[in-house]
């Protein structure tokens, strides 16, 4: 009887689902005739977005989701899990509501769903804009086929302080490179037709990455000349990529609440930037309002919805406090039905209303997850990512042959292989990085482990089970006794270390960046046998690697790569694959540098950066260098380049005019590989004083051994100006350079005269 009661339960649903499949008048007319059908409460239903209780990343909020779709008072879910649930939930919507207005279902995809591509941060290091967006497209596939159908990405902060968790989730500190980088992931996630693939969410609206002392939900507070210049572009790059919502962010913005922000969510975002879409909160940021002391629970939801936040998740604000707030005119009914409107248009552009049960189909479910094709993109993609910071006498790639220690705490472990923001992996599914080693050496060469140390030392274990993921814990003594032992039977060392996933993230701040004790106390001992020895730093952010560079010959940045890790590493690691990652965020030497940035204004008493020439009255550290470990642009690989001097066009250019600079790039090593090569400018004199450099454009090019090859860069008036405090273009004449390099410090430079 059971299954008789499923099977017809499947067929209604498949011939209501068929019977949707039609042709519906154009988007306006549709939206003007359901909304003419609307209740109050029903329009509000659409603005009001709760959790289903999953996953969460706030307080769960116990609400009883089937009642309130029910009566039409809840237009939107986020964090269901599993295609039933979400087809379930689309029934009381379509089938039991009055209108049966279809839900968008929400979820933090960040990056990958059951097949997981290398964090935001690492995926930027490849400076591959089309890798980024064919990464968004898998996650969009895969989401879609569990029934999510919006989702809560890109993230485009830019972030200056790797003390910030969320640095893992962005991609980098210069703005422009964000911005490229955001406006592929758009691209990916939604698609190239006029149905949405699944509709993306730009975040955190805005300047959430320069939160004080990299904390989360603390306060802003920059000049608006800054934020046009370094914060900003990167929201506006995908703004005009298409992307079809913008969540909102926790911080304050000249001191009001970005959620209640008018000037931010309506002066810049939609009157000077374009933007169509909806707005949508953060978790529970309305009442969160209150928290930063701008006005109690009615204030703060009045001050949001007239800000232009149109959707609010998981405060219940406006379902508790709007229809008060019209009745007294404090709120206009006519805005009401402007951002309901923006609501149902996004549901008619991810054609729920042709189809509510287009993201609920059970045979995508079973087939679209983590297949082969999959894979083979997230292991290219990951390879891609890595970061090679030092390879002393060539010691990298290591051959297929003798016998190779695998070594420390993040060597065996699949938990950690994700990193942070992913909610929906498999991890039972996924190599760990012995696993793959072993299978890929095969009869080559003999693989030796040992796990060396925890992740933490004994007093920090505790906090360790907390984060969710604790690797495999034993005595510290112990394990370090059976380390060095394995190491001294090998010819060469691998060293896994660094930060586990939970590590990086929403509320993971850092007050210490350094390798963590009892890891260090490890990585000091294995140094101490005299192997060779490279070091696989795991990470979600730059970490301080100084004693590292100084003592470790190899050494390179793996960061959270995905559910392919173990594949891809083993491809760079024996020479598969070249290296060919850069560093897209500076790496400090010390703590005390922090935030440490390479597009920092000058100083009026400059030094240069690696001096070691202390004194007073300069700008300059007593007890350290003001340069970086490693720059930003920065990355090695297995061959070597030589860079022309920079050729231009035309040595001076009109202000609607156009030059060209050039250089020629040879590979002069001993194999082909990919270069990424980068162009940065520096306006001389300028009445509002620029940065010593600014990323403008890059160029990632296969060049084969012994071979060179052409890079041109085209310079016109939009490269050269910036955006004054109103974030209109101003530009000036006078003196620019123009520099060319492999990164942000080895530059070949040429002067151009704006005239």
């Amino acid at each position: 009887m059971r299954k008789t009661v499923i099977l017809l339960s499947l067929l209604f649903s498949f011939s209501f689902c068929q019977a949707q499949k039609r042709q519906l008048k154009p988007m306006n007319e549709f939206v003007s005739e359901l909304m003419a059908k609307m209740t109050f409460e029903e329009k509000i239903g659409q603005l009001n977005l709760l959790p289903g209780g999953d996953m969460t990343t706030g307080a769960v909020m116990n609400s009883p989701l089937a009642a309130l779709i029910q009566k039409g008072e809840l237009g939107s879910v986020l964090n269901v899990k599993g295609v039933e649930k979400v087809r379930a939930l689309q029934d009381v919507a379509v089938r039991k509501s009055r209108l049966g207005i279809p839900l968008l279902i929400g979820q933090d995809v960040i990056h990958g769903y059951e097949t997981v591509l290398p964090v935001p941060l690492a995926q930027a290091c490849s400076w591959n804009p089309a890798a980024v967006e064919a990464g968004a497209r898998l996650a969009a596939k895969e989401a879609s086929a569990q029934g999510v159908n919006w989702v809560f990405s890109p993230m485009v902060d830019v972030a200056n302080d790797p003390r910030w968790g969320r640095v893992v989730e962005g991609y980098g500190e210069d703005p422009y490179l964000s911005g490229v980088m955001g406006a592929a992931a758009v691209r990916g996630y939604q698609g190239s037709r006029q149905t949405l693939d699944v509709l993306a969410c730009l975040k955190h609206f805005a300047l959430y990455g320069a939160t004080e002392a990299g904390k989360d939900y603390c306060p802003v507070d920059m000049s608006r000349l800054r934020m046009f210049n370094q914060y900003f572009p990167s929201y506006k790059a995908a703004v005009e990529a298409g992307v079809g919502s913008v969540m909102s962010s926790f911080n304050l913005v000249d001191n009001v609440p970005a959620t209640g922000n008018s000037w931010l969510l309506t002066d810049v975002l939609r009157r000077q930037w374009g933007f169509s879409g909806f707005v949508v909160t953060d978790y529970a940021s309305i009442n969160e309002m209150s928290a930063l002391g701008f006005g109690d629970g009615r204030t703060s939801a009045v001050q949001a919805f007239n800000a232009g936040t149109d959707m609010d998740m998981c405060s219940n604000a406006y379902v508790k406090y709007l229809k008060e707030a019209v009745s007294g005119g404090k709120v206009a009914m006519a805005q009401i039905d402007t951002a309901v409107r923006r609501v149902l248009e996004a549901k008619y552009r991810l054609g729920l209303f042709q189809n509510p049960y287009r993201f609920c189909d059970m045979k995508r479910a079973k087939t679209d997850m983590y297949t082969a094709e999959a894979r083979r993109l997230a292991r290219d993609i990951a390879a891609e990512t890595f970061v090679l910071l030092k390879n002393e006498n060539n010691l990298l790639p290591l051959k297929k042959q003798g016998t190779i220690a695998l070594i420390g705490p993040l060597a065996d472990t699949r938990n950690n292989l994700p990193g942070p923001w992913s909610f929906t992996d498999k991890p039972d599914k996924y190599s760990t990085l012995r696993e793959c080693m072993e299978r890929y050496l095969g009869n080559d060469a003999k693989v030796v482990y040992a796990q060396g140390s925890n992740i933490y030392a004994d007093s920090l274990r505790q906090k360790a089970d907390e984060f969710g993921r604790p690797v495999k814990r034993g005595d510290d003594r112990k394990m370090l006794a059976e380390a060095v032992s394995a190491a001294m039977k090998a010819d060469v060392i691998v060293a896994c270390l660094g930060e586990m996933a939970e590590m990086s993230g929403e509320s993971s701040t850092r007050t210490d960046l350094n390798l963590p004790d009892v890891q260090m106390r490890l990585l000091k001992a294995l140094v101490a046998t005299g192997k060779p020895l490279v070091l696989l730093n795991f990470s979600g952010r730059p970490t301080i690697l100084s004693w590292e560079e100084e003592h470790v010959p190899a050494i390179m940045n793996v960061w959270f790569a995905g559910s392919e890790t173990g594949d891809a590493v083993c491809d760079v690691l024996f020479g598969d694959k070249a290296p060919s990652g850069k560093l897209v965020n500076t790496f400090p030497r010390s703590m005390g540098q922090i935030p440490i940035y390479y597009n920092h204004l000058a100083s009026s008493r400059p030094v240069p950066e690696n001096s070691r020439y202390f004194r007073k009255y300069v700008s300059n550290y007593l007890d350290e260098v003001n340069g970086p470990l490693y720059p930003f642009g920065y990355g090695l690989s297995y061959t070597t380049y030589s860079y022309s001097p920079v050729t231009l066009s035309a040595a001076s250019m009109k202000k609607d005019g156009r030059v060209s600079a050039s250089v020629t790039v040879t590979n002069t090593g001993a194999r082909d590989g990919d270069e990424i090569v980068q162009l940065y400018i520096h306006d001389k004199y300028c009445s509002k004083v620029r940065p010593v450099k600014e990323l403008k454009g890059f160029s990632r090019v296969h060049i084969e051994k012994g071979g060179s090859h052409t890079v041109t860069f085209d310079i016109d008036a939009k490269t050269l100006q910036y955006l004054d405090e109103n974030g209109e273009p101003f530009l000036e004449p006078g003196e620019f350079e123009i520099m060319i390099g492999p990164n942000s410090r080895d530059v070949k430079k040429a002067s151009l005269r704006l005239e």
